[in-house]
């Protein structure tokens, strides 16, 4: 026996059910998201950022520079590489400007950072969000000493300083691809959070009735996982997912930051910041550019999640 997935917050809708409209629950859904404002505005920022990101060749080369390439004639060499020009040389030539000393273009170095730090905020919450939720439904539907277990190495990962792991693990290797080390390591410590959300939730529908049910009918427990427990977690879930992602983007860019995240000329949010310190009082355009970028991409996610977790999962988002 199987139940259809719906939103909570769908049943309160003055549109009525999915069933009286003939719309289904993820279409009210939609509908709530795009009726309030500061999810309208997330959901649109988030789609531009993400498409940025992904043609980051194209539209960089819409402006006539790759991110390495460097351009001598935009800095004025008498004066420690100051850009030449106003507003850090923001022109025809240099839409955002360039950086200081080299004269790379920030357009295209903030197109190509935003593809890495999004590239590993995304993988690193899909990391966390698949081995969160194997855990906690493990954990919440068996009990016993599988829930033992995995609570006690829950509590055990939200132990460590994380942010202080994370930076002796990412100073000692070396000769890696950091994209990928990066990844491991922000997803190793995120994912207890959300195991302990999905373990709650699950504790909660295992003896519900249809769950009941599908046991007397002899449904095995992968079956039942799959089928009754899991599609009724999704919205937490979803929305749980969504609040992880500006986390991990502003992790990203905090080891960026402190220089033991990607190499140079790599470019990411968080290093262009932490380069832009030594220039800040000749010019302060470039740190603003990657910084607002940064800012614009967190309060995007985050508000779009605020929404997503009302909407979702509105018991969960008052408690």
């Amino acid at each position: 026996m199987s139940t259809t997935t719906e939103p909570a917050a769908v049943e309160n809708t003055a549109a009525g059910p999915a069933k009286a409209t003939g719309r289904g629950p993820w279409r009210l859904v939609w509908n709530q998201l795009w009726a309030k404002g500061s999810a309208r505005f997330g959901l649109i920022t988030v789609a531009v950022l993400v498409l940025s990101a992904a043609l980051a060749g194209p539209l960089s080369s819409l402006g006539g520079w790759t991110p390495e390439e460097f351009d001598k004639r935009a800095v004025d060499p008498y004066m420690g590489g100051v850009p030449i020009g106003d507003f850090g040389g923001i022109g025809s030539r240099h839409w955002l400007g360039v950086e200081p000393g080299s004269g790379r273009d920030l357009f295209a170095r903030v197109l190509h950072g935003g593809q890495v730090s999004l590239l590993i905020a995304f993988t690193a919450t899909a990391l966390v969000v698949i081995a969160g939720t194997l855990a906690g439904i493990a954990a919440g539907y068996f009990g016993g000493r599988v829930d033992a277990v995995l609570s006690r190495l829950m509590d055990l990962t939200m132990s460590f300083p994380s942010l202080i792991f994370m930076i002796a693990m990412m100073s000692v290797a070396k000769d890696v691809n950091r994209i990928l080390l990066m990844t491991l390591v922000i997803g190793l410590f995120g994912w207890p959070g959300i195991a302990r959300v999905v373990r709650g939730q699950t504790l909660s529908l295992k003896h519900r009735e249809y769950v009941e049910a599908a046991k007397v009918g002899g449904a095995r427990s992968w079956r039942i996982l799959t089928r009754e427990i899991l599609p009724n977690v999704s919205g937490p879930i979803i929305a749980y997912t969504t609040l992880l992602i500006p986390g991990m983007i502003a992790t990203e860019a905090a080891l960026g930051y402190l220089g033991v995240g990607v190499r140079p000329p790599t470019a990411s949010w968080g290093q262009m910041i932490s380069e832009s310190i030594v220039h800040y009082e000749t010019d302060p355009t470039y740190f603003l550019i990657p910084t607002v970028f940064l800012f614009i991409a967190v309060l995007a996610f985050t508000l779009l999640g605020d929404a997503l977790r009302d909407i979702l999962d509105p018991r969960g988002g008052r408690s």
